[in-house]
Formats: C-alpha cells, structure tokens, sequence
C-alpha cells in the first residue's frame, strides 16, 4: 500500500504548455490516459501519460512532470499535475466544446452556440444557462443537460486541482469520485475524515494529507478514530484479525502523532459505535485484542457455527472397511491403502474433518473415494475450491462437478452480498473444499452461514502452504485448535516417493538439504535441478536461457503454455516485472501491440486474469493467451483454455503479463514446468513455506536458479510471520 499520497512534484519537473491531439487510451474506472499531445515548443508530436479524467483532443493544458524514455515507445512525458487552459477565441472554444465531454451536444448545436455567443459562449453556459434557450433548438431540458454536463466536467477538474494543490496524487482521483460523485470536492473540504471509513485503503491517508497541507478544520477526535480504523485495515490487508490495544496504541502515536490519551479516547468511542470489539484472547488476555467489528464478528460465528455441527450427532455409515475397498475399486478402479480407508472411515464419522498433508500423501486419492463413498450412500455433495483454478483441478480429479466457493454461494456482483446464508443455505449432505489453505477468515463466514449444520463439511488442504491472502489463518487454527477432527497426511506413496520433486518438498518442510542435480544446462533428465548463479543479472540471464532454450530443447517442454517462472517479488531484480518484460522481448516478436496502464500487451503473450469476473467467466489468477487484438474495435480477445473473453482497451487493466507470476498467485495450480530464481536479494522473501510452495507447483520439472546461501537462508526460517487470529483459542475454549 502506497503510505504516502503526497508530494507529487519534483525538483526537475518540466511544464508544457499545449493541447490534446489524439487520446490513445483512457480508462473510465482510474482515469490513466495516453495521449499525443502538442505543443509549441516541440517540433513533433509528444507521447504524454498519466492520470485525467475526460481527456478530450483540442483541449488545452499546461501538464508538469517527467521525462521517461519506455523501453518500447520511446521518449514520453510522465505527467504529474496539470492545468485546463480554456480557449479565449471562438476557434478553439468550437473545438473545445466539440470535445464531446457534454453528452448530447454534437457538431451542429456547438456551430449555434458559438455563432450566437462568440466568445462569450462558455461564460454563458457557466454564469448565465438561462440564455441558452435563445439559441434555436435548445429547450429548458436540452440547456439543462449542457449546464450539468459543463459542471460535472468542471466538477472533477476542480476536485483535480484540489488535490494537487494539497500534494495528493491524482490517481487517488477516481476512487474519491466513484464515492462521492461531482460533490466530492466539497465533501472532503467539510468533513475530510469521512473518506477514512468511506475509501477503503486509502481513505485515512487523503483525509489525513488534507489536513496537513490545508487549513481545513479538523477535529481531533474524528482523526483519532479514523486513524486506529486505518491501523486496523492495514493489519487485516497484512493477515491479521485484530491488533493488540498497546501496540495499536504505539502504532497511532509513532506513525501519527497521535497522544495516548486521545487513542484510548477514540478506542472508547469507537466501541460504543460499535466500529470495533476490545476483548480478551488467549494469550493477550492481559493485552486486550482491539478488532474491526466485521473481523470480530466472523471468526466468533465460525468457531459457534462450526461448535453446533459437532455436537450434532452423525450416525456412521453402515460400511466396514471392506465395503469401502469394494465401492472404491468398483467406481474408481484404485485399491486403497489401510490407512486411507481408515482416514475415509473417521471423515464419514464426523461432520467436520480436516485433512491435510504435502504432495504425494494420496490427498487427491482421499477426494474421489471419499465423493464416491458420499456418492454411494446417496448423499447430495458439492465441491469447490477459493480459485478457479482450482475449482478445475478439483472437478477433473473427483470426477465430478466443482465450482469456486464464490460461484457455489451465489455471489452477487451489484450488490456485493451472496445469495446462500443461514436464510437460504446451500442443497447439501456434505461440502468438500479442495485447497483450504487459501480460504480466508471472512470468504470461511460466510462459507459456514451458508452450510447446514446437520450437514458434514470436509476440510482438505496442505497447512504448510502459504496462508490465505486475507485476514486469518483459517486452516491452521483449525488443526491448532485441537477440536477438529484431523487427519495429517504423511506417508507418502511409492509411485510419489520416486519423484524428487516431492522427495525434496518434503525435505523442505523438514528444513533438510535438498537433493540437488547441479548442471548448468539442466541437460541430464531428472526432475529438479540447481544451476548456482554468483549475481541477480546471471540469475536473470539463466532464466531467460533456460525458458526459452535448454528447458524447451531438452525436455520437450512449450517455452510458453509448459513453462511457468515464479518469483517471490514483483519489483526489482528477478521480480515479476522484470523477469516478464524480458520473456515477452524473447518469446514474443509479434509487431500488433497496445499500450496499457501495466505494461505492452501483443498479440500471442501469456497473461493472467487479475480478479473474478462472473459475468466473463474468468477469475483471480487464470491464464490465457491473446488471441487477437483489434486497434479499430479498441478490444483483444483471450483464450483461457477454450473460454474466449474480450477485453475492451480500458478494461486492460484487469490483466497482466504471465511469463513470469508470483508464488502467492500461483496457490492452487500445477504447472509442467517451474523455474524460480532463489536469491539473496530477495532477502525478506526467503521463507520455507515460500518456498515449499513453489516446489508443489511443478508437476515434471523444477529449476531453482540462484545461490546455495539462499536456499539455505529459506530452510532455516521457518518462522513467517504469525497471524494475529484468535480461532483457535474460541473453538478450544468453547
């Protein structure tokens, strides 16, 4: 998260004067803007972006900023902050208005209003509309609509410049406008702090600027209070719960300049509004446990709802061990082992189970005998999983349909809700979730609610993964907690045991030396190899050679639909930036390109869905190739395994370049081929479990490129960052 929405000029910022040629791309939803600009001062045509809302061609600016040289485009002008200069002559105010920033006013009627008012005609339409309707054609309705279009377009050039003035970046414009619409100016002024509980994220830090470079008036006790709101979303966009009340109090005082008293004051306040819970947990019983009033009241109705299907008897099935051999041998030709059958056998007795263990423990065998023995006994059961991805994985290894845990609760895109709860639950005897791990505290709320309590709910997932990517730590605190039925998964099976790729994801969750083939071409065919690099730009080097060459030549792997770099960073050296600009100048020399806000996109790059989209289809984390991109009709089109989206140019984006993707968003996929840079550069990043979980995403070949003291630094840390949840303590103690 950006900490710091202000100052935005710099000491070698340049000013041009001049005026929009020709707008490139626009994006309606943050206002990031390409364009051809000209200018006086300039011989040729400028290459100018940024962030303006309703850009439109003949308009006149003077734009501050940067140059910048695109390794693609060229030379272009980074604009910071910039300034409407509306046109004095009847010329250039014919132009303007022909901008198309008034709805419904055409060609035609522009000729009119400037022969009739000259010069004049924009200090008619600002200062006196009611003589509009002396021009021929426009009525009280048509003068009506050309005043609101002139002040909703003003409206938001003047909120422009407001937040400029008080050092706030403009890209932070269309989020205040999506909240508050033309008045958003004059909301802020008034009560700058309503955007702290207003604007997630980002709300506490514009109001707080405001007041800090203004003279706007502000209460001390209305800043307190959206300050421990802010601390306490931050720690929830960090994984956390709650936050201890000394360390929040800390926080305010060393990060805000807040006095104690006042935080303890806005603490109190808070809680009477009910904003926030302050209670005693476990082991922070001496320190109370201050939460955001939704997180406090999810994770005390999981450990309620998940407490009332326990105690509700479950009579076991009328099935010995043999009968269930035979039923999983009959629908899915595999025998299994004792101790599955026994695992197979403890879940059907209990309606809540957890299952869990790393790669090859027979895992995926569990899901199908277990929906088959479900199946059998004519139970109604759904499966679903946190991501798309994994939803297919899901439905391909059990042989039946999955859905994503969203799909399956019926979210509700306009009203943000989900149509399945306690009111309307789900149609099931038992719901299994495949890659729970991933499921966070709130996405687990509403899971519950959703859930019969007379029905069973079956956990399964890898605990030693990376946690979910929001608050809590859902899987874990269930295990922790002592009260959930679980069965950990450990040995491994013989088919499984051979692969060094599971030998060595083992080894990892040991922090044992991994078994490494050392080779500097990963010519010998094994199945995982170490190529040791002395520098981050060798380590890039490599990565590049080998998706495009040694991996390909060698194993027979496609450079782009087998292959999949993982990264643990996205900025700097062998991040994901990087690593993917690089990759797309290699793999793809296709000359159809657009400029997006992200980056190039051409037409054959690999590239990642970056949030579920219902009505396309698509979702967090899915990749898909572009298979065409129109310049004319402004749109491309993506193929996600056969599912063909479109994407209009201002919906760019909700992509991103592919080549090379994060571990965190490669949870819940598999991939032929994984290559992962391990370097000391990527200090902060060098975890076990980081790393764990890029090793189970290859499927037949793992290359690590890096440095032994890398790898070395990420087995011995095992100790990521501990989630503030209070979970396991409710159900433990319930």
């Amino acid at each position: 998260m950006d900490h710091h929405p202000f100052p935005m000029t710099s000491a070698d910022s340049t000013t041009i004067d001049g005026h929009i040629e020709h707008v490139i791309f626009h994006n309606d939803d943050n206002h990031y803007t390409i364009a051809k600009f000209r200018s006086a001062a300039h011989q040729n045509l400028l290459n100018v972006v940024g962030y303006m809302p309703d850009p439109n061609p003949g308009e006149r600016l003077s734009v501050t900023g940067t140059w910048e040289t695109h390794p693609r485009f060229g030379r272009q002008f980074r604009i910071q902050t910039f300034d409407v200069l509306l046109p004095a002559d009847v010329e250039g105010i014919r132009t303007y208005l022909a901008g198309g920033f008034i709805k419904g006013l055409g060609a035609k009627m522009v000729d009119r209003l400037v022969r009739k008012f000259k010069d004049r005609t924009l200090d008619v339409i600002e200062n006196h509309p009611h003589q509009l309707t002396d021009v021929k054609g426009i009525g009280p309705a048509m003068a009506e609509r050309i005043t609101m279009g002139w002040k909703d377009h003003h409206a938001v050039r003047s909120l422009m410049n407001f937040l400029q003035e008080n050092g706030i970046k403009t890209a932070y414009c269309a989020r205040i406008l999506k909240a508050y619409g033309t008045e958003a100016e004059q909301i802020l002024r008034e009560d700058p702090f309503r955007a702290a509980s207003d604007i997630p994220r980002i709300g506490f830090m514009i109001a707080d600027a405001l007041t800090r470079y203004s003279d706007l008036d502000v209460d001390t006790g209305q800043r307190s209070r959206a300050c421990v709101l802010h601390l306490l979303e931050q720690a929830a966009d960090d994984g956390h719960m709650f936050l201890p009340e000394a360390r929040l109090i800390s926080r305010c005082e060393d990060l805000f300049d807040i006095d104690l008293m006042d935080t303890e004051t806005a603490i109190v306040d808070l809680s009477d509004m009910e904003d926030i819970v302050v209670t005693e947990v476990g082991e922070f019983a001496e320190d109370r446990a201050v939460y955001a009033a939704p997180l406090y009241a999810s994770e005390v109705d999981i450990a309620r709802r998940l407490t009332t299907m326990q105690a509700i008897p479950l009579a076991p099935p009328d099935l010995d061990a043999a009968r269930i051999t035979a039923e999983v041998v009959r629908r899915l030709a595999i025998k299994p082992s004792p101790d599955q059958i026994e695992v197979i056998e403890g879940v059907l007795a209990h309606r809540v189970a957890v299952i869990t263990g790393g790669p090859g423990t027979g895992k995926t065998t569990l899901i199908r005998s277990i929906a088959a023995i479900l199946e059998t006994l004519g139970k109604q059961t759904l499966l679903a999983a946190p991501t798309g991805r994994a939803a297919r994985r899901l439905a391909d290894v059990a042989g039946k349909k999955a859905s994503t845990i969203h799909r399956l609760l019926g979210y509700n895109l306009s009203s943000g809700c989900f149509d399945k709860d306690q009111d309307n639950p789900l149609e099931a005897d038992a719901v299994i979730i495949d890659e729970a791990s991933m499921v966070d505290a709130l996405l687990m709320y509403h899971l519950i609610r959703a859930i019969p309590v007379t029905s069973m709910l079956i956990l399964v997932g890898d605990v030693f993964q990376l946690p979910s990517v929001g608050p809590g730590n859902v899987l874990s605190d269930l295990i922790t907690s002592g009260v959930i039925h679980t069965y950990e998964l450990e040995r491994i099976f013989r088919q499984s045991e051979e692969s060094p790729i599971v030998r060595n994801a083992h080894k990892v969750r040991r922090g044992e030396p991994l078994e490494l083939s050392e080779s500097d071409t990963a010519g010998e065919l094994s199945e995982f190899y170490f190529i040791q690099q002395a520098t981050p730009e060798k380590v890039t080097e490599t990565i590049i050679d080998m998706c495009t060459r040694h991996i390909p030549e060698n194993f027979g792997f496609h450079p782009v639909k087998d292959i999949q770099v993982l990264t643990p960073i996205h900025n700097g050296v062998a991040g994901t930036h990087s690593l993917n600009k690089k990759l797309q100048a290699v793999l793809n020399t296709s000359d159809t390109s657009v400029q997006a806000p992200g980056g190039v996109f051409k037409t054959g790059d690999k590239v990642m869905h970056l949030r579920n989209n219902y009505q396309k289809s698509v979702f967090n984390g899915d990749i898909g190739t572009i298979v065409d991109l129109d310049r004319e009709a402004e749109n491309i089109r993506v193929d996600y395994d056969g599912n063909i989206v479109a994407y209009h140019f201002f919906e760019l984006d909700e992509l991103a370049l592919a080549y090379a993707i994060s571990i965190h968003k490669s949870q819940g996929s598999e991939y032929p081929a994984v290559v992962l840079p391990v370097i000391t550069h990527h200090y902060t990043m060098l975890q076990r479990n980081l790393l764990y979980t890029a090793l189970t995403r290859g499927k037949s070949l793992v290359v690590l490129v890096g440095s032994a003291k890398a790898v070395s630094i990420a087995l011995k840390n095992d100790t990521p960052r501990r989630r503030l949840s209070g979970l396991s303590f409710r159900l433990s103690s319930a």
